[in-house]
């Protein structure tokens, strides 16, 4: 869940540094993990909360400035950028899941065709088909990256693209009446069942249009940073006010998150989360913050390896801990745990050498004989 950008914010790059530790600690309850992950990786999943916020940002403010330096932007280099950022290693993956059964974590998956088509999200029983099922939120981004340009294009050409910053609000509340509808219509009548969690995931957690809220936050902030002067103003003047803001924020947005199944939670918890990484990813963007002016070798590589990390963890962890066992090895929770991490790097670092690096080749020498 990478993109790539012109403009070089630092402080993003530690933003998805934590988002891929979330996601990693949340994951890595479902494996032989000590007994802290509990307390502390049970709120991992807004990491992917975090990614979509990002994401949303990144790639809205890429287009909005091409948009503001030429009036319009470049629909073939975008989808080929898109393709060659995430398609290689995402069918890599796939070729691992399903052509070698010991990557699998789980014992069974979802049907090829939902994956390739990226609509894996929809009707996604993770009880029954849980194996590389957290592509689930590459599917809803995949399914952003094809419908954003062409939004955008539709704005530019009815020139109502002034008016965005009002449809992200009637998507959000879009997004909130959807769950509301949902529980009610799916969860609640379950509420008493065994199929209480399975329809929980597969009614609000996974599908595209109930979890728009992260997504239309970043593209928030991404035409109010290149449209709006006293937004940017208040921005880079204000941007360590922001980060305890959206921390305290987010602390609230977890505390009503903390049964994460109940009815408030399910209808309002992801927009509370959403806005408190808004909050966050503009404190990380302004001139002014901390956030921004400081650069870490380790967020940096372990941002620019968060896409392939997140793509294969779960089959990594699944391989370490499965040789562990087979060979009766000794070993601690928490030294086994540092082992997976490791792991988990060293496969990312694989990805990026043979599969992305290659790719991105490719995709410039495509993309420079396009423009000559």
């Amino acid at each position: 869940m990478q993109t790539t950008f012109s403009q070089r914010f630092n402080g993003l790059d530690h933003l998805r540094a934590i988002a891929i530790l979330l996601v990693l600690m949340y994951h890595y309850r479902a494996f032989i993990h000590p007994d802290w992950i509990d307390t502390y990786g049970r709120f991992g999943w807004t990491g992917v909360d975090l990614f979509f916020v990002l994401s949303g940002f990144l790639i809205s403010n890429q287009l909005f400035q091409e948009i503001k330096n030429r009036g319009n932007f470049s629909l073939k280099s975008f989808f080929i950028k898109r393709f060659f950022r995430i398609i290689p290693p995402y069918f890599f993956t796939l070729l691992l899941y399903f052509c070698f059964p010991f990557f699998r974590e789980r014992e069974s998956l979802s049907p090829l065709w939902k994956f390739l088509t990226f609509t894996q999200n929809y009707g996604l029983d993770v009880i029954n088909k849980g194996t590389f099922s957290h592509a689930w939120s590459l599917c809803i981004e995949e399914q952003f990256y094809l419908i954003l340009p062409f939004s955008f294009l539709l704005l530019i050409k009815s020139k109502t693209l002034k008016y965005l910053k009002f449809i992200i609000f009637i998507i959000i509340l879009f997004s909130i009446l959807a769950r509301y509808f949902s529980w009610h219509e799916y969860v609640f009548p379950n509420i008493n069942s065994n199929e209480f969690w399975k329809v929980w995931y597969m009614k609000i957690y996974y599908p595209t249009h109930t979890r728009l809220d992260g997504l239309a936050v970043g593209v928030l902030i991404g035409y109010l940073f290149q449209y709006s002067s006293r937004f940017r103003k208040l921005t880079d003047e204000n941007g360590n006010l922001f980060l305890p803001s959206g921390l305290a924020f987010l602390g609230f947005s977890l505390w009503v998150c903390n049964d994460q199944s109940s009815e408030f939670a399910s209808i309002f918890g992801f927009t509370f989360v959403a806005v408190s990484y808004g909050f966050i990813v503009i404190s990380a963007i302004s001139k002014s913050s901390f956030l921004n002016k400081s650069k870490n070798y380790f967020t940096t590589q372990l941002a620019n390896l968060s896409f392939a990390i997140y793509l294969s963890h779960k089959g990594i962890i699944h391989i370490i801990q499965s040789l562990i066992e087979y060979y009766k090895i000794s070993i601690s929770e928490n030294l086994l745990l540092i082992t997976c991490l490791i792991g988990c790097i060293i496969g990312g670092l694989f990805y990026r050498y043979f599969i992305e690096r290659p790719s991105l080749k490719l995709r410039n020498k495509i993309h420079t004989n396009l423009s000559s």
